[in-house]
């Protein structure tokens, strides 16, 4: 079978056109940055590939604004240059899943925003939909949106950036996207406390992000993989890292207010500014799961105090490891064998309130069969139905890639 066309718009009329052209045609199309997370979802069948690293660039940037404009398919990295040239960042800290799911492609900026992409420092700054301001789409009708400023029918009132945010391109072509930035750290510090099991960090995490030390990154390694995290020194040692960031004198100050605070009688380390991003990339782009193989790994999110016990549910019925981030509230869990075992993480999930898994990495033909994406309740099921048929009525993108069955996707 010959591969699918691809199809590479260097406009949004471009876009528009072609997009226009497939409806019009009865053809359906897979959106793609630079493919790093192709491999997420269920294995989507289209009649082509529509890709956006020709619309790159980044449109506008003024530091004193704080906000930057770039065409979807501009590589982070640029972005992330351009900011760091003038002491800003994106605050909610986009990860990169590409070395965990077996890519060097890199990823693009429309990607971050398509799949709300958010890293360690969540707890504080929000999520990617929270600093996302604008967007520029090209509906399933073929017609570029600007900012959900358009009145759409039966969709009047709701705000399309935020439902384009997490999208994973099943309701539209992102052309480009605004996002808020906000000035870099001067520097940080991270703390790492020896030895606690699951429910003591959980607890000594808990305490931390309720002083006024402004707590940006609360995670917790197991014993097996905080080598793979921290390097030499820590191996077979459980780890409980807590980051600080700011001007050095405010860091400092912070840490000595927050050691008593915590309570604890364990063995604290401090990380100095480098060593501390290290470990952070590591823990956001998830490099103790990076090892090169498709076994099955899950991105659970439940309460924070709830974490460690999902975790231990499902790995008293199925061999693992498991590490968190999030304050506890966001476990990575892999499995040592090839099958998803979904019914067994859904179940653990389903027993806390407000919880969710997706299965982030596995072989094609598990994800062919799995729910790769968290089942929604019926009613907001039928919503998002309702929404999708709104934007894209005849199912032009990425149909099948979020919902577990043979026609059109649940966005």
């Amino acid at each position: 079978m010959a591969a699918p066309e691809t199809l590479t718009p260097a406009s949004e009329a471009e876009a528009c056109a072609m997009v226009a052209e497939a409806r019009a045609a009865g053809r359906t199309l897979a959106i793609s940055g630079a493919g790093s997370k192709n491999a997420i979802g269920r294995p989507v069948t289209a009649d082509a590939a529509i890709v956006t690293t020709s619309l790159s660039g980044i449109v506008e940037y003024n530091p004193e604004e704080l906000v930057i404009v770039a065409r979807a398919g501009t590589p982070v990295a640029e972005i992330e240059t351009a900011l760091a040239a003038n002491n800003q960042a994106l605050m909610f800290e986009p990860s990169d899943w590409s070395r965990l799911l077996g890519s060097d492609a890199g990823q693009t900026i429309g990607g971050i925003a398509a799949t709300n992409m958010s890293g360690p420092r969540r707890i504080i700054a929000g999520a990617a939909r929270d600093s996302l301001l604008g967007v520029r789409f090209v509906n399933g009708r073929g017609e570029a949106i600007k900012n959900g400023g358009r009145v759409m029918k039966n969709v009047t009132g709701l705000d399309l950036v935020k439902l384009m945010a997490g999208s994973w391109g099943t309701l539209g072509l992102i052309t480009e996207t605004a996002f808020k930035v906000l000035p870099r750290a001067e520097t940080e510090t991270t703390l790492v406390i020896d030895g606690a099991d699951g429910a003591e960090a959980a607890r000594l995490m808990t305490a931390a992000m309720g002083t006024s030390a402004e707590v940006s990154g609360a995670a917790h390694l197991p014993a097996a993989l905080s080598g793979a995290v921290l390097g030499a020194g820590h191996e077979n040692h459980a780890s409980t890292l807590l980051r600080l960031e700011g001007f050095a004198d405010s860091v400092a100050e912070r840490i000595k207010r927050l050691k008593p605070q915590i309570g604890t009688g364990r063995q604290i380390a401090e990380l100095d500014a480098a060593a501390s991003q290290r470990a952070w990339i590591a823990i956001r782009d998830v490099h103790p799961f990076a090892d090169g193989s498709d076994t099955p790994v899950w991105r659970i999110s439940v309460p924070p105090m709830a974490g460690h016990t999902v975790a231990g549910q499902i790995l008293g019925a199925a061999a693992g490891q498991a590490f968190f981030d999030w304050q506890g509230g966001l476990v990575w869990l892999r499995f040592d064998g090839g099958d998803a075992r979904a019914d067994l993480v859904r179940g653990a999930v389903a027993t806390h309130a407000g919880g969710h898994a997706l299965l982030v990495r596995a072989a094609e033909d598990v994800r062919a069969r799995t729910p790769v994406f968290h089942p929604e309740p019926a009613p907001v099921a039928a919503l998002s139905e309702r929404i999708r048929a709104s934007i894209d009525p005849d199912g032009v993108f990425n149909s099948g890639r979020r919902a577990f069955n043979s026609g059109r996707d649940a966005a």
